[in-house]
């Protein structure tokens, strides 16, 4: 790929520079600007550990990144424009690209997972567009609790109480250029949803990146914590990654029929549906994250899909041809947007491809479903059925896969011995006094 020399806006002393890791956190530099051209032309080296290290940047060895190789270096390059970032004067920011030292594309950067399932959607004359929907919680930075009480979804009382802090999260980060339609609280104190404009996937992907660690960043400088934790508090509702896909041709959505989801819409549905289950750990790659995942909470637990209800995992909006689309419901917040996007799209890909026909559209309550399939509602059952999937494997790469389920094997591991290690407090208030 050549290299783009890319002009810092006017008065920048500084660039921050970062892609998103194998768990979507955004990593990366601040670069004075004087060293700015140099970066352009010859990249900023970084260890390939990056792309294999943990949300605590814990580091293993892995098949691709070891102690036997030295955990040797990649370059980064700046992909997009810098643009300033509205509450730090003088800083800019953009997201760069990975390249291998001998300039060929990394096996283990999840870009590229997605880059590979967008590049087979245009050989057969599609663009797939994706809008993002992200939960999170605003906490206090002390107490890691939020500092408002009680629900006040969609309240127009509680956005108010917020808007010191909601309002620079959504006007700021438009102004930085990831278009913001709306924000409102959602269905637990402390937490809100801010919905990105829908546009191309791989744009999508890139913002959701962004977007998290411009919201922590935000957050911060207005005196709380932000975090993206699926389930913080197994009482509250939990943080879910909700995303909507359409497939335009020609500058048309072939989802859309008059008002109603069209066949390719039902082949694409079909073939999300097929393999929601194994590919749940790019959903959900933690213990935590399977906690969403209960009856009754709006997060599904199987592969129902209907129309406009929300109780399922695969929920079918129709309308005008613009809007007519399909949410997928199942992943946390904390979720790589893109390895969630190109396990998705590679499987309603091939939906299309196949003519897969989903199952009956569910009319009720699908947590009663007798018919839909269950998908993973634990770490350890996700593993399994992803360590079995053929399927999975090619999509993400044999490396990437590997060094991914090796990840969420330490996470699953960390969890069982942590609590095989200790007297928990249940324990204590159960069995102390009766004994």
């Amino acid at each position: 790929m050549s290299n783009q020399s890319f002009k810092l806006p006017e008065g920048t002393h500084t660039v921050v520079m970062g892609l998103g890791d194998m768990c979507g956190i955004m990593r990366g530099k601040r670069i004075p600007a004087t060293h700015w051209d140099n970066i352009c032309k010859n990249g900023n080296a970084y260890s390939i550990a990056l792309f294999a290290i943990d949300m605590t940047c814990d580091v293993w060895d892995t098949p691709y990144v070891n102690f036997d190789n030295g955990y040797p270096d990649f370059h980064m390059f700046p992909m997009t424009q810098p643009v300033e970032l509205p509450w730090e004067p003088g800083v800019a920011m953009c997201m760069g690209r990975s390249e291998a030292m001998d300039h060929s594309e990394l096996p283990i950067d999840p870009r590229n997972v997605l880059k590979r399932q967008l590049t087979r959607a245009e050989k057969m004359g599609f663009q797939v567009q994706v809008g993002t929907e992200l939960e999170f919680y605003l906490l206090d930075p002390e107490t890691n609790l939020p500092k408002d009480r009680g629900i006040g979804v969609y309240g127009l009382d509680r956005s108010a109480e917020l808007e010191h802090v909601l309002g620079p999260i959504r006007q700021q980060i438009n102004e930085y250029g990831i278009p913001i339609e709306q924000s409102n609280p959602e269905y637990a104190a402390g937490q809100v949803e801010v919905n990105i404009r829908y546009g191309e996937a791989m744009l999508s992907a890139d913002r959701a990146v962004e977007f998290r660690t411009l919201v922590k960043q935000l957050a911060s400088a207005h005196d709380y914590k932000a975090t993206f934790m699926a389930k913080p508090f197994f009482e509250e509702s939990g943080n879910g990654f909700h995303t909507h896909y359409s497939v335009w041709e020609n500058g048309k959505n072939v989802f859309a029929n008059k008002g109603e989801l069209s066949e390719m819409g039902r082949h694409f549905l079909g073939g999300l549906q097929k393999r929601m289950a194994e590919a749940s750990v790019c959903g959900s790659a933690t213990v935590n994250g399977y906690r969403r995942r209960q009856p009754y909470t709006f997060c599904p637990i199987n592969t129902a899909w209907g129309l406009d209800n929300r109780t399922v995992g695969l929920r079918v909006i129709q309308g005008s041809n613009t809007a007519t689309r399909i949410e997928k419901r199942d992943a946390g917040a904390d979720a790589n947007p893109y390895l969630l996007l190109a396990a998705d799209i590679a499987a309603g890909l091939d939906g299309i491809e196949q003519s897969i026909e989903p199952d009956e559209c569910e009319l009720g309550n699908a947590y009663e479903s007798q018919r839909a399939a269950p998908i993973p509602t634990d770490l350890g059952t996700a593993i399994d059925l992803a360590r079995g999937s053929a399927w999975l494997k090619d999509v993400m790469g044999e490396t990437q896969w590997e060094i991914y389920l090796q990840m969420c094997e330490r996470e699953l591991n960390f969890y069982n011995e942590f609590i095989n290690n200790q007297v928990t407090q249940i324990e204590l208030d159960r069995y102390l006094g009766n004994f």
